[in-house]
């Protein structure tokens, strides 16, 4: 896929700051999985993961980049909604693997990547297009934006996770 590299004004530069990071360790220690699970706020994710049969893949070589939700956000689907999906694993799969972007982005690599209009438009390992969108202090992500980077840059030997305060759900299948 092409990215268009625009230069950002100082204010757009300045949003990547703005979101809250946390520091990338110089020698992380553990895989993807193993840092979230060791963040202590992702264990719907974990066990999820675990569900889909997806925890080897995120622990492979990568790198990826994952906007991982937290069990606040998870808390926010319905709980019949989450059932339906682990009744399912491939609708499980796909929603995992939408949350999952090939290669290692860095929140300051965002606004080298935005277009004019600050949005990024990339593959997720699902196959399927993700917006990112750049507003203001806000990094939004998703088809409707409905879900916030909240912490940004969690580093890990394989990748790095930005921390979402939703469920990204991919778009409706169309047939």
């Amino acid at each position: 896929m092409q990215f268009r590299t625009i230069a950002r004004s100082a204010a757009a530069l300045a949003l990547v700051g703005t979101v809250a990071a946390a520091p990338v360790s110089a020698q992380a220690q553990k895989d993807i999985v193993g840092t979230a699970v060791a963040a202590g706020q992702f264990g719907t994710l974990a066990t999820l993961l675990t569900e889909a049969g997806l925890v080897e893949t995120l622990q492979g070589a990568g790198p990826f980049t994952v906007f991982a939700p937290t069990d606040a956000a998870f808390a926010k689907v319905p709980a019949e909604a989450v059932a339906a999906l682990r009744a399912d694993k491939a609708a499980l799969t796909r929603v995992l693997t939408y949350h999952v972007v090939p290669g290692k982005i860095m929140a300051a690599d965002l606004a080298k990547l935005a277009d004019k209009d600050g949005y990024i438009k990339t593959k997720t390992v699902s196959g399927e297009e993700i917006v990112i969108h750049l507003a203001g202090t806000k990094v939004h992500v998703g088809p409707n934006m409905g879900s916030n980077v909240v912490s940004a840059d969690i580093g890990a030997t394989n990748g790095v996770i930005h921390v979402v305060d939703a469920v990204i759900l991919p778009p409706a299948k169309k047939y």
